[in-house]
């Protein structure tokens, strides 16, 4: 199974190494990443793969979120195919 990770908030060092480490920990894959900054504001969206973890894919949006709460920002997982539907034209 595959998911969509989106983090928003504020930039500060850290937030990706916290993410991905946390994603390496509970044996998710990154297979796709793009990141940016606008003024001041990061936003980052990752495509991920579950299949390996051992974590239900709430149960990993419930960790990231708790995650994201610590550092000050903003962390949601959808499965892959919702956020396709949601974002067709």
């Amino acid at each position: 199974m595959r998911a969509i990770v989106t983090v928003i908030g504020k930039d500060k060092s850290g937030i990706i190494a916290k993410v991905s480490g946390m994603l390496a920990e509970n044996d998710v894959n990154i297979e796709d990443i793009s990141q940016t900054i606008v003024q001041g504001n990061f936003t980052m969206i990752m495509l991920c793969d579950l299949t390996e973890s051992k974590l239900a894919l709430k149960d990993l949006a419930a960790l990231l979120k708790a995650a994201g709460e610590e550092i000050g920002v903003s962390i949601h997982v959808q499965h892959e195919d919702i956020f396709s539907a949601m974002h067709k034209i």
